[in-house]
């Protein structure tokens, strides 16, 4: 072959060379858009080296990084792990590479920048190994679920509290009711407030809900954590105290219930003014939630015959 040849033979692989890494990018560039528009960030870890092989800007956007503020090592992600589910994940990742498992999938929160929780779906498998049959390289998905975990922590939340208190609701006293009887003496106190419904038809219903807001914040804050507050709806409240009913301190907390209620409320079109009427029952031993409450609520009924603004104990 000609020295002319030759040269022109090297010239054509070099543009041939050209061609195939323009396609490549290009390649590349189309994935990167079509999976960062899904959300999803494709990886590959070289296990001997730790080097992670990011396929799109997914995963540092994902955790609040700009490009190439963070490396791209296997350190770094593990270093991101959140602490609470670091082990877990860990054992999930080594547990596939070690011939445990037929694939590695975790689903688990890492710190972002300036540590910031987000939620990842981490799915991964070994693709390669070396001749003596040990895993050289993984390759594998992240998905963002932080979005879907804040959604299901919503719906968890209306499923267990009044929406406008978020206060316990009626469903999740019945489980506390259940647990608390289990570990203990236990009462419960049914509040009917007095006079409410001057508040709605004077100033209005909007007045009336931000009256019951107000409350439930003021009757958290006399309350020690141990004693669950629940609203059944309306202007009726419950809590579960887990105490006995002659026990001292027992009408001590229903006083500063009463005191709440008492004292008057600032609203945007004017002042309310309210009071409150509290029966208190001992539940017993084959006691439903429904047989305590109405027995609390018989007391309560007493006390609103007798003049309101008190609190009565079940006999």
């Amino acid at each position: 072959m000609s020295e002319e040849a030759l040269r022109q033979q090297i010239q054509n692989l070099k543009k041939h060379n050209a061609r195939l890494k323009r396609i490549a990018h290009d390649a590349r560039n189309k994935l990167s858009a079509a999976l960062d528009g899904t959300g999803l960030c494709l990886w590959q870890l070289d296990i001997p080296s730790g080097k992670l092989v990011i396929f799109n800007r997914r995963w540092g956007a994902m955790l609040g990084f700009q490009p190439k503020e963070t490396k791209a090592q296997f350190d770094v992600w593990r270093d991101r792990l959140h602490p609470d589910d670091a082990d877990e994940v860990l054992k999930a990742f080594y547990d596939h590479i070690e011939g445990r498992a037929p694939y590695y999938e975790a689903l688990h929160r890492m710190l972002g920048k300036n540590d910031n929780i987000k939620w990842v779906l981490d799915r991964g498998r070994v693709t390669e190994w070396d001749e003596a049959g040990n895993p050289i390289k993984v390759t594998g998905t992240h998905i963002d679920m932080t979005k879907e975990k804040q959604y299901e922590a919503q719906l968890s939340s209306l499923a267990h509290h009044d929406p406008l208190t978020g206060l316990t609701n009626r469903h999740a006293l019945h489980t506390q009711f259940s647990k608390m009887k289990a570990q203990g003496p236990l009462c419960v106190a049914f509040i009917d407030l007095d006079n409410f419904k001057h508040v709605n038809d004077t100033l209005g219903h909007r007045s009336g809900d931000e009256v019951l807001i107000q409350l439930s914040q003021r009757i958290t804050d006399v309350l020690p954590p141990n004693v669950v507050i629940g609203r059944l709806g309306g202007d009726e409240f419950v809590l579960l105290m887990p105490f006995l009913i002659d026990y001292p301190k027992v009408r001590i907390l229903l006083q500063a219930v009463l005191d709440a209620a008492l004292t008057p409320f600032d609203i945007d079109n004017g002042h309310a003014q309210i009071g409150a009427s509290i029966g208190i029952a001992q539940v017993q031993e084959r006691d439903s939630f429904d047989e305590a409450l109405t027995r609390a609520d018989e007391a309560m009924y007493q006390i609103k015959k007798n003049g309101k603004q008190g609190f009565g104990l079940a006999g």
